[in-house]
């Protein structure tokens, strides 16, 4: 399988995430090992989560994600088979970047994913109250403790990023190797104006999350009375309208073509793109796992691409 970089370290992934939101939330523990069997079995290796996955579950906290991952992991025995990216700063009870809040987020996670290491720590949001030198200091230390191997940004605006890095060049800090951004085929202006160019210009990796627009470009959303078939179908209600259909209508067209699924199309897509290291992908089932990793071997025309850009232009 093809492997890509995360930004100048030597660290290598497939060309597509596993998004761990939906472990403890739509996937339970028993659902959430099947998947991460089968993921792993596709030869797959990069799995997303953070310490605030899935506080919005009632009942829950936050942590719940990353503990089904590393009960997996003392039951598989496959820790060195995996990247594995968590992230700090949205959760309630170890909120924002400060150097304090990140050594006791970064044990808290260590202790439910029962590892030694994280492979990619992503501050989760931008926390202006506190300097960029103070937590890229503590990702420092972390990194000198053998704690963190890489460390990136999620939800940063391009000009911050490029704070950040001229931050970590000034002080010989640690820098962001890796982004994750919102972006898909329908959400596709703030990256592709104001973060795919300093990505690109600095060596970033790219790992967008919501690759799937909430599921809409799976196609299963198609009318307003689809909107109850998931948890999601709130989030996805503003993808209704005649940008979207058109969007389905093309994806349609080339998923029929390939004899594959709408959302493999989506994510070839993705995984196509000048810069992308790897969409960030969910499922609730071993099945949907199978349909999301058949996009790593899906090769786009450049006749497909050209149709999917100018539906989604």
């Amino acid at each position: 399988m093809e492997r890509r970089s995360i930004g100048t370290s030597s660290l290598q992934v497939a060309p597509l995430m596993f998004g761990g939101n939906v472990f403890g939330w739509t996937a339970d523990e028993a659902t959430s090992f099947s998947i991460l069997d089968a993921f792993v079995g596709a030869g797959l290796d990069f799995v997303d989560t953070a310490d605030v996955y899935s506080a919005w579950v009632d009942g829950n906290q936050g942590g719940e994600s990353e503990t089904i991952i590393g009960k997996w992991l003392a039951r598989s025995g496959k820790r060195d088979r995996l990247v594995i990216a968590t992230k700090v700063a949205k959760d309630p009870r170890r909120r924002g970047l400060s150097a304090r809040n990140i050594e006791a987020a970064v044990e808290d996670s260590l202790r439910r994913l029962q590892t030694d290491y994280i492979d990619v720590y992503f501050s989760h949001e931008d926390d202006q109250s506190v300097p960029l030198e103070e937590t890229l200091g503590a990702y420092q230390r972390l990194i000198e403790a053998g704690k963190v191997r890489v460390i990136g940004a999620s939800n940063y605006g391009g000009a911050r990023i490029e704070e950040a890095l001229a931050v970590s060049r000034q002080h010989g800090l640690p820098s962001y190797q890796i982004l994750q951004p919102e972006y898909n085929l329908y959400d596709r202006v703030r990256y592709e104006a104001e973060i795919e160019p300093v990505a690109h210009a600095q060596r970033l990796a790219v790992v967008p999350y919501y690759s799937l627009a909430s599921g809409f470009l799976s196609g299963k959303y198609r009318s307003r009375d689809d909107l109850a078939k998931s948890a999601r179908g709130s989030r996805v209600e503003k993808y209704l309208n005649h940008r979207g259909e058109r969007i389905l209508a093309a994806l349609d067209r080339v998923a029929a073509g390939h004899g594959a699924t709408q959302a493999a199309v989506a994510l070839a897509w993705l995984i196509a793109r000048p810069g992308i290291t790897a969409p960030i992908a969910s499922a609730t089932s071993v099945a949907q796992v199978d349909s999301l990793a058949a996009a790593v071997h899906l090769k786009l025309s450049p006749a497909d691409v050209q149709a999917l850009d100018d539906a989604s232009a």
